[in-house]
């Protein structure tokens, strides 16, 4: 596959002797694993899911192409991915997380807080860890804080909000 792909999935184990497998699912479409849809091997060819069905935490998966368990085994630990281009359209002010992981994150006054290693979920709001030599900056994604957002320049803004994004002022004063 020659165009940029998304990761949507990592084959966990072998699941039973007819060729089913254990995937953790890395994916918020839901279409990804329906059957018919094909997802391919990272740097491997493409599966086309016969079936999948949900299992303690994770989705069980038979694809066309794996008969046995055999076959199954031989998936452990590999990624599943699909082309970047199948990745439905976001709502403005959305992006996917591989589009943000390696944005350079700087503030209003132009301090940088490295680039944005991982894009944490929490049940509150989305946090993006930046980080630049050993320092992490957790920066939540929230309107109060991000300025702005240009991913096809790879370049994050957000505000300067002491004890946050900016050093603390031992005496209080706010930029």
């Amino acid at each position: 596959m020659s165009e940029p792909t998304v990761v949507v999935g990592r084959v966990t184990r072998a699941h039973g002797v007819k060729g089913e497998v254990a995937v953790l699912v890395l994916s918020e479409v839901p279409e990804r694993f329906a059957p018919g849809a094909v997802v391919h091997l990272e740097g491997g060819g493409p599966l086309t899911i016969e079936s999948s069905r949900p299992h303690r935490g994770r989705l069980l998966v038979k694809f066309r192409e794996v008969a046995d368990r055999d076959a199954a085994e031989a998936l452990r630990s590999r990624v599943l991915v699909v082309p970047e281009s199948a990745s439905p359209e976001l709502p403005e002010g959305s992006w996917w997380d591989h589009q943000l992981v390696g944005c350079h994150v700087i503030t209003e006054s132009g301090r940088s807080l490295g680039e944005v290693r991982e894009v944490i979920h929490t049940p509150a709001n989305d946090v993006w860890s930046a980080v630049v030599g050993e320092t992490e900056t957790l920066v939540p994604a929230l309107r109060e804080v991000v300025v702005s957002v240009d991913v096809a320049a790879r370049r994050i803004v957000v505000r300067d909000i002491p004890g946050l994004t900016a050093p603390d002022d031992p005496e209080g004063r706010q930029g």
